[in-house]
């Protein structure tokens, strides 16, 4: 029978429905570096009769490549030299479930594997993510995670962005919308579909709101463990952007889509539960500078966070762009502090008892999850194994400080930062860390060569 989760489905239930012709193809994909789904569209029938068995083949370059899909020189893990062979990709059944906003179309998210031998691709996304949860399950805790995710509503669809060069494009709304049900409900007719297709996918939403600039709006997701909710953080991303499409407009997860407006956050919420299912972060002493008692497992925890995010920025600001939403006053975080309900910290303590957590405002809607998750676990587990103690709160407005330490300004410092972790090595690995590292310069390197419009307007007549 299918599982009871609207949405969901399991083997048997997806072989009634192909062989019914309910359901015609399965979209059998993994991510990339930098977070978006590839993989193929299988007919149905051949997915019951092969794939199942046998997961798939692609190239191991989409996993060293950039973002125009060019083959990146310099990396150790694939390569011209190497002849750019197969991944073998494995379909994980536990996240079967139809795509709602497609016709006859159902999702699976994949594991890759060696092509000879079977063992895990170390520098994959999903694998990352999966070793900090085996190291965190050694100590009996297991992750719960929610992602927060903002992005900006278009008039314009992507084609017609395209053409106009992404300039002068058209918000939704024109103006901020924070909270306005009226400004909201002229969204609705794009923002109610995703909400409803998303949820009906398996992928429990829990409200929409216009977020603080013109145009611009947050679905919340319901929390889960955190593979799952990593896995559905992906599959709503291409569900927005693809129900949009649909409707003749365009949303963007980029963290600064517009240097005027606001950017766009990724908050990620996290706890931690015992074997049993038990919150552990719930306590009976006091949390300096708080309302709140916790364990001494959320000090450290905390503590670790405090002490090791800065090093491990690359995995939550990935791109060029992520740095440009750190500006004071705009809700986006400038320096490393935590603080109790403060949306001026980067680190931001919310609830109590069983529902006490971190709130992480540090990453932007473009983070792969799969690495931003394993960042804060690398690092609140680093605090764990230390028993580091946070400290006090900080009360007050965080941007007019000057004695904290700051989040980095550019990819580049961040890098830089990654490079010289010791936690990152001993977290990830020496040849995740090189190839994070490698996928990173490719990049800077990428925009740095190009000319911007800025710098013509600036340059072209009075220098």
């Amino acid at each position: 029978m299918e599982a009871a989760e609207p949405g969901r489905l399991d083997l048997e239930s997806l072989e009634r429905e192909v062989a019914e012709g309910r359901i015609h193809t399965v979209i059998t994909a993994f991510t990339d570096l930098y977070g978006r789904l590839i993989g193929k569209r299988i007919h149905g029938r051949f997915y019951m009769d092969e794939i199942v068995q046998q997961g798939m083949h692609v190239c191991d370059y989409l996993l060293a490549c950039d973002l125009e899909m060019d083959p990146t020189p310099g990396y150790a893990f694939a390569s011209w030299d190497t002849g750019y062979g197969d991944l073998h990709v494995v379909p994980d059944h536990g996240t079967l479930r139809r795509a709602a906003w497609l016709e006859g179309t159902a999702i699976v998210l994949c594991d890759a594997l060696a092509e000879t031998g079977g063992a895990p691709i170390e520098v994959s996304p999903r694998q990352i993510l999966k070793r900090q949860l085996a190291r965190l399950a050694e100590h009996g805790f297991h992750p719960q995670i929610g992602s927060e995710l903002e992005f900006f509503l278009l008039r314009d669809d992507y084609r017609t962005a395209q053409q106009k060069g992404w300039r002068n494009l058209e918000p939704f709304q024109h103006y901020v919308e924070d909270y306005h049900i009226l400004s909201s409900s002229y969204a609705e007719p794009v923002i109610g579909a995703i909400r409803r297709d998303v949820d009906a996918s398996a992928i429990p939403v829990e409200f929409s709101k216009g977020e603080w600039g013109p145009g611009q709006h947050e679905i919340n997701l319901r929390y889960a463990r955190a593979l799952e909710m990593a896995d559905r953080h992906v599959i709503y991303k291409l569900a927005a952007k693809e129900i949009a499409a649909k409707a003749g407009f365009s949303l963007t997860f980029m963290a600064k889509f517009h240097e005027d407006l606001a950017g766009s956050s990724l908050h990620i919420h996290v706890s931690l539960v015992d074997d049993t299912g038990a919150p552990v972060f719930a306590g009976d002493e006091p949390l300096a500078g708080t309302p709140v008692t916790s364990s001494p497992v959320f000090r450290s925890f905390l503590g670790g966070l405090l002490s090791h995010v800065h090093e491990l920025t690359l995995l939550l600001a990935p791109n060029v762009n992520s740095y440009k939403r750190y500006r004071a006053g705009t809700f986006a975080p400038t320096a490393i502090a935590w603080s109790y309900d403060n949306r001026t910290a980067g680190l931001r303590v919310v609830g109590h008892g069983g529902s006490l957590r971190v709130e992480c405002r540090i990453p932007g809607a473009d983070a792969n999850p799969y690495l931003a998750y394993a960042a804060l676990l690398a690092a609140g587990l680093a605090g764990i194994e230390a028993g580091l103690d946070p400290g006090p709160a900080y009360r007050g407005d965080v941007y007019k400080t000057t004695d904290l330490p700051r989040i980095p300004t550019n990819l580049v410092e961040a890098l830089c930062a990654f490079e010289a972790s010791e936690l990152a090595r001993k977290a990830f690995g020496d040849a995740v860390v090189e190839h994070l590292l490698h996928f990173a310069r490719s990049e800077a390197s990428a925009l740095e060569r190009r000319i911007s419009d800025l710098e013509r307007g600036r340059y072209f007549e009075r220098i």
